[in-house]
């Protein structure tokens, strides 16, 4: 298929300490809290696959990274690169995005690992908060038109405390539920992929997310949080410019 984004010069992101110290990252996490796997054999268990989460807790980042059924290359903001952190992310195989404009490098990285058959890990509500996908950005539609990738969503419970700020954990002890859905799907569509377009894909994907996330509400019993108090949501790039 013709018109797809050039990723022949693009680096993959290092995988080593994602792919080999899972286990040990579901070690430390389970002596904090109890985290409870759903509906894992939704996720395909070969090809690319884009994990597609609601956000509410900063916990979410580390445990998709580790508790999915597959590791996770997941789209993070360039600002938790800065410092200490950096270098960690990096060997965790974590993709920056810079979050004041659109991002060709982080698009391209994120096709480069769905090309090679591995999984990416978006946050369509952009940042933390309620995790009801009040804000939705296209991003997750976009990756899944370029590359024919099934999106399958997550469902997060008990990442953060209601109440809780932006930087919160939740007590040691907490029980926190993973809930993964049925894929969702689109066709690969070569360039241009018009903005029309990817909006009506991404207004689809919505919809499905938030079918499952009612599902997975009955499922758990569980509710979510509510907004955090005081924030208001950060736009973030809506990932269908700057990249053919």
């Amino acid at each position: 298929m013709t018109g797809l984004p050039d990723t022949t010069r693009v680096r993959l992101p290092r995988r080593w300490l994602l792919y080999r110290f899972r286990w040990f990252g579901r070690w430390v996490i389970r002596r904090r809290y109890r985290v409870r796997l759903h509906t894992t054999e939704q996720v395909p268990s070969t090809g690319p696959v884009i994990f597609c989460s609601n956000h509410i807790g900063v916990a979410d980042g580390p445990l998709l990274a580790v508790f999915a059924p597959r590791p996770v290359h997941a789209l993070t903001k360039e600002d938790m690169f800065r410092g200490a952190a950096g270098p960690f992310l990096h060997a965790a195989g974590q993709i920056p995005l810079h979050r004041d404009g659109a991002d060709p490098d982080a698009i391209k990285s994120c096709v480069k690992v769905l090309r090679e058959g591995l999984a990416v890990g978006l946050y369509p509500e952009g940042t933390r908060g309620p995790g009801d996908y009040e804000v939705f950005h296209h991003g997750a539609a976009y990756l899944a038109m370029v590359t024919g990738a099934p999106v399958v969503p997550v469902a997060m419970f008990g990442s953060r405390e209601p109440g809780g700020s932006r930087n919160s954990l939740p007590p040691r002890g907490a029980t926190i539920d993973m809930v993964f859905g049925p894929a969702f799907t689109t066709a690969q569509v070569p360039w241009p992929r018009r903005r029309e377009h990817v909006a009506a894909v991404s207004a689809l994907l919505r919809e499905h997310l938030l079918d499952h996330l009612a599902h997975a509400r009955e499922q758990t019993g569980r509710e979510l949080p509510g907004p955090l108090p005081g924030a208001t949501a950060v736009p973030t790039p809506v990932l269908d410019q700057g990249a053919s």
